[in-house]
């Protein structure tokens, strides 16, 4: 039953979660039992405490994107070249202006 359940949901249960899904099919089975049962068939979720499994595995042969805007962030000196949103940063120092502004008027 365990290993059915196990490859019905993509074998991501680990015991935790296939105990959890084993209550909730009416199987009252202690966690200690269902972890030691996987562990003796050799049934793995597809997570392990503090170090997650690759479940997906890089194309070698895929072929990059193209760089459709052409950008170029070569430099031939040292600050010769700044990639930054300055829209962005004159809107937030305009709004921080006028708030300061209002308030020390309205003091």
């Amino acid at each position: 039953m365990i290993r059915r359940e196990h490859t019905r949901n993509y074998e991501a249960y680990g015991y935790r979660r296939m105990w959890k899904h084993l209550l909730r099919e009416g199987e009252q089975v202690p966690r200690c039992q269902i972890q030691r049962l996987m562990r003796s068939n050799g049934i793995q979720g597809a997570k392990r405490r503090g170090k997650p499994w690759r479940t997906t595995r890089p194309d070698p042969h895929a072929t990059s994107r193209p760089d459709l805007l052409e950008r170029d962030f070569t430099a031939q000196r040292p600050n010769q070249r700044w990639v930054a949103d300055l829209t962005y940063c004159a809107a937030s120092r305009a709004s921080s202006i006028s708030r300061s502004s209002s308030t020390s008027t309205a003091g």
